[in-house]
């Protein structure tokens, strides 16, 4: 028996259902709180049964975790074009963080809502949760694509613990661009340039050999803290 084929109508459908349901959320979860909006409520929003909302989305937290999905791949799509053209390692992650930025800033209220649970260690919703792992594990690959693609001289050692560190790095501004107030988060741009440029010396001082000693000694000290 051959399988059934689905109507490509059908599948169109379905996922404009789903994303009307996200959006819907995201409204609701910006305006109400995340705490204070319910699946019922969010049904009803989206002019859709309740029963229907949760074959798309299981809870609240599915909810987050695709925003989180979504706007990861937002952002590799915005940094594919820069990472194909750029070599410098401090270009290539200054580019990939302007993407991140530019990705983000249409969610920016929502995010200081958001905040308010996902800061908390014990919420699924934490970017060090397990259920958070996948897009975790996906934006570091980016940062190892963004040194992998570099013309810069990178120890072995070092390389290896990079991309980590870089996307613990890129969650600090993020963390800092939720409280950035300025004019078109002007200050979190700055931040950026000026990290990155720090950053991008750091390395190329951590590939002196007369460097390896405190290298190693840094390396180790973020071993254990995994």
């Amino acid at each position: 028996m051959t399988a059934a084929r689905v109507s490509p109508a059908k599948t169109t459908k379905g996922e404009e259902t789903r994303a009307r349901i996200l959006e819907t959320a995201l409204e609701l979860f910006r305006d109400r709180g995340y705490d204070e909006t319910t699946m019922r409520a969010i049904a009803a929003q989206a002019h859709v049964s309740l029963g229907n909302a949760y074959y798309y989305f299981t809870s609240k937290e599915t909810l987050i975790q695709a925003f989180y999905g979504r706007t990861h791949e937002e952002h590799l799509a915005a940094s594919a074009p820069m990472l194909a053209t750029r070599h410098t390692l401090k270009a290539r992650l200054a580019g990939v963080m302007h993407a991140k930025l530019d990705t983000i800033e249409p969610y920016h209220r929502f995010a200081g809502v958001l905040f308010k649970t996902a800061a908390d260690p014990a919420s699924p919703l934490h970017p060090f949760s397990a259920e958070s792992a996948q897009v975790r594990e996906e934006s570091t690959r980016l940062f190892g694509e963004v040194v992998d693609g570099a013309d810069a001289r990178v120890p072995d050692d070092l390389r290896a613990e990079l991309p980590r560190l870089l996307w613990l790095y890129h969650m600090g501004i993020v963390l800092f661009w939720i409280h950035d107030n300025s004019p078109k988060r002007a200050r979190s741009r700055k931040l950026v340039e000026m990290s990155v440029d720090l950053i991008a010396t750091l390395i190329a001082f951590a590939a002196n050999p007369l460097m390896r000693p405190l290298r190693k000694a840094a390396l180790k000290m973020i071993a254990e803290t995994k």
